[in-house]
């Protein structure tokens, strides 16, 4: 059996590791957490994004000058732009070593590599849903996502765990 899959350029994909339907299930209630908590982020990080492009707009380069009247006020923006995508950039950067990836923060999508009847593929959730129901192949995508085989499928296919 060949785990390794291809990409749509036809470069090798090779996970970090693959998760059985059971093992990706137990992570749901968590991911159900954290995904809220980064789109957080990211909406803040919009909302400082505008406001230090509003101080750029309004002010120009002055309001770097130290002794500017709204320099502490993009100094905090820029501190806060900094920490905000560092966190998001490890929270990200975590789960994908885990072999999560995030597909939309805005909608909750989350695919999770595992194998399917011998084939590496996306074991596919989204906010909402209490479990892995469905999966798709690497480049299918949620649009062409389709429900996991039988439980008794399953099982097989739930045996080839490990990393690639």
């Amino acid at each position: 059996m060949d785990r390794t899959a291809r990409s749509q350029d036809d470069t090798p994909v090779v996970p970090p590791r693959l998760w059985t339907i059971a093992e990706a299930n137990a992570r749901v209630a968590e991911l159900a957490e954290l995904l809220p908590r980064l789109a957080g982020w990211v909406a803040r990080l919009g909302e400082v994004h505008r406001e230090l492009h509003r101080l750029g707009e309004f002010w120009g380069a002055e309001v770097d000058s130290e002794d500017h009247v709204d320099h502490e006020i993009k100094a905090r923006l820029d501190a806060e732009w900094r920490n905000l995508s560092l966190r998001l950039e490890e929270a990200m950067a975590s789960l994908r070593a885990e072999g999560i990836e995030v597909k939309s923060l805005e909608n909750g999508l989350i695919d999770f590599y595992g194998l399917v009847d011998g084939e590496v593929v996306f074991l596919c959730w989204q906010r909402g849903e209490l479990e892995i129901g469905f999966y798709h192949t690497l480049t299918g995508g949620f649009a062409h996502r389709r429900p996991l085989p039988a439980p008794r499928a399953r099982a097989s296919s739930g045996r080839a765990r490990g990393s690639a």
